[in-house]
């Protein structure tokens, strides 16, 4: 005899089922697996080990772990459907047994970036749209077809990606940043054989685009116009994240580019490989950082006018938002995790873990960054300069061209037992980094290694006359 049930009882054994799985997972002890014997390439500080999870699923974004350790990624894939990949072990060795494309929805861009689970939803985005999928435990691939959270009205262009942020209040805030370098026009001057480069002002973009955005996590249907603009001057953000620990947004923002190609008077080669700083930020709302008026420069620690406003290079942009920490430039911050678990040592508590993509434009200058770089926090602030967590991404010592890197750290997500997940964006590799060492007895000695790492041209500031490459860039 077969026994119908109503759809509503239906719905209630699900949640109990979902409550009781969930419930099941945060009180599991997680067996912490083997690592490779080479930290699958990785170089890392004494104590952490890495092993790959999975290999070649694709160009992979942003990434996001389930309290049962399953495993979402956003794919970088321009057309089509199935643009997010689930991965799942099954027998707790650490690597994933089962990889399944999904994605009901056509891909826009190949930007698309961001993998989130808030609240029992995978939340994801394509250039142009934000999604979500409802995870219903025990189930791999998220259930039905994604709903549609918000929609961004401009066209695909420069620096689409939306990435996301989830306070404690039902508050989704969303990266819009600005489609241009600088806000830049290009005018043709009698007796000038190439265009002047001048800025408009007041920039357009900043009316809709170079900012933060604030929305309902929750509402379905959303356009720009129902959110509420949180911060603005900002460029470009992929690196978005909340903090639980203060309870404040914070962002690594890209600065801008082409000093000397702008303005070959004012800025050398040199300082336009080693100028602007990228900037972690605070971001409070009604903050203004500057863009595309002014840029943060590392060395005098100041806001400096952009020459395309009027700037000489020295003058002094005051009224704008300094970071809480400058970042070396064009290193490409593309992921930030305030780091939450107890499997790492104290010191990596309520710190700030970023992953750098690496450099396209530091010619002739090696390209730098191609690591992930940890900040440790105390009090809601930056207390120590940036380290090297994790090196060995590129492959290679000297990086005259982007080409030449091997893999290009991308995402970063906790796991539930604390492990911290690596995502890049060449290959698809997925790393798992775990600490097997003694807590109790980890410290500076520990660190030493990879403080020497720093002397890696990729990771240092370049000599003006040394380290200027005599070879010519890969094309």
């Amino acid at each position: 005899m077969s026994i119908q049930l109503k759809p509503k009882l239906i719905a209630v054994i699900t949640l109990v089922i979902g409550v009781l799985f969930i419930t099941s997972c945060r009180n599991k002890e997680f067996s912490i697996p083997k690592t490779d014997p080479d930290n699958g390439g990785l170089f890392l500080p004494d104590g952490f080990g890495a092993l790959v999870v999975a290999d070649s699923v694709g160009p992979t974004r942003h990434l996001a772990v389930n309290d049962n350790g399953d495993i979402y990624a956003k794919l970088r894939i321009s057309k089509g459907d199935s643009g997010n990949v689930a991965l799942r072990d099954t027998n707790n060795d650490g690597r994933a047994d089962i990889v399944q494309r999904f994605g009901d929805y056509p891909n826009d861009g190949s930007f698309a970036t961001e993998m989130r689970i808030h609240n029992g939803y995978l939340y994801f985005s394509s250039e142009l749209v934000v999604y979500r999928q409802k995870l219903i435990p025990p189930n791999l691939i998220p259930d039905g077809k994604p709903e549609i959270i918000l929609k961004d009205h401009h066209p695909l262009q420069w620096h689409n990606a939306k990435s996301l942020a989830f306070d404690k209040d039902g508050g989704m805030y969303v990266t819009f940043s600005a489609p241009t370098n600088v806000c830049e026009i290009w005018l043709s001057v009698p007796g000038y054989s190439t265009p002047v480069i001048q800025g408009q002002y007041p920039c357009p973009q900043l009316n809709d685009q170079a900012g933060i955005w604030r929305f309902d996590a929750d509402k379905l249907g959303q356009s720009q116009a129902d959110g509420q603009l949180f911060a603005t001057g900002l460029r470009s953000v992929v690196a978005i994240s909340w903090n639980d620990d203060d309870n404040s947004l914070y962002a690594v923002l890209h600065g801008r580019d082409w000093l000397h190609n702008n303005a070959p008077h004012l800025y050398s080669d040199w300082q336009n490989a080693v100028l602007p700083a990228e900037e972690l930020l605070n971001i409070k709302e009604g903050d203004n950082y500057g863009w595309p008026y002014s840029y943060y420069d590392p060395f005098k620690n100041k806001r400096i006018v952009s020459s395309e406003f009027g700037g000489n290079g020295v003058q002094e942009a005051p009224g704008f938002i300094d970071p809480i920490m400058a970042l070396p430039a064009h290193w490409a911050p593309n992921d930030m995790l305030f780091y939450k678990g107890d499997q790492f040592p104290d010191r990596y508590k309520e710190g700030a873990f970023i992953a750098f993509h690496g450099s396209t434009n530091r010619t002739p200058y090696p390209q730098a960054g191609y690591i992930v770089a940890f900040i440790p926090f105390k009090d809601g602030e930056p207390k120590d300069r940036w380290e090297v967590f994790a090196d060995g991404f590129a492959g290679v010592d000297v990086i005259a061209d982007v080409s030449q890197a091997k893999y290009r750290p991308m995402g970063l997500s906790e796991g539930p037992d604390g492990s911290l997940y690596v995502s890049e964006s060449k290959n698809g590799k997925i790393w798992r980094i775990i600490f097997t060492g003694d807590r109790s007895a980890f410290g500076e000695p520990q660190l030493a290694s990879m403080a020497q790492r720093k002397s890696k041209s990729y990771l240092k500031t370049p000599d003006e006359q040394a380290d200027i490459l005599s070879i010519s860039p890969s094309k």
